[in-house]
């Protein structure tokens, strides 16, 4: 799809070990760029014998699965220590079948990360929405997927699971 820009070794490095990761891996997708400051990523997913339903077109599980941790990995290296980041929901709207490769991609800024920091120091807690689209080479939409993040100082996180649980 668009043309990926040079990258150094150090973001090479890391787009092979998020390819190998098995749970990632398992996707069928690839990682085909990590900007250098960890605040975007796109990924294809191509249509192959691992990929392919019984339909002869993209898997519906497979197109969601590589979009899945997109959000939450560059939310939680974007804050850094102190926080934890979870998935809380997905969903996912077919809009037409995948019958190529679709190519996807997320950014997430320091002005939103700036901003969810003070959220955070505020609110303890909060739940955001993004959402993001499954694209041909053609610009074409298959599919949008919409996800959840819980994100909480971790402070905050600890002292609710006490109460929840009652240990002290």
């Amino acid at each position: 799809m668009p043309d990926r820009p040079r990258e150094s070794f150090r973001t090479w490095l890391r787009r092979q070990r998020f390819n190998l990761y098995p749970a990632f891996w398992g996707t069928g997708a690839k990682v085909d760029y990590i900007a250098e400051d960890l605040r975007s990523i796109r990924i294809r997913l191509p249509l192959n014998f691992r990929t392919r339903n019984i339909y002869g077109t993209l898997f519906g599980g497979a197109m969601y699965a590589a979009t899945d941790p997109l959000y939450a990995i560059l939310v939680k290296v974007g804050l850094g220590p102190g926080y934890i980041v979870w998935d809380k929901a997905g969903a996912i709207r077919y809009l037409k079948p995948g019958r190529t490769t679709l190519y996807a991609g997320c950014s997430i800024s320091d002005a939103e990360l700036a901003s969810l920091k003070g959220r955070l120091e505020s609110e303890g807690s909060v739940d955001l929405d993004y959402e993001m689209e499954l694209r041909d080479a053609m610009g074409v939409v298959h599919a949008v997927v919409q996800k959840t993040i819980y994100v909480a100082r971790k402070e905050s996180y600890q002292i609710k699971i006490r109460q929840e649980t009652g240990i002290r």
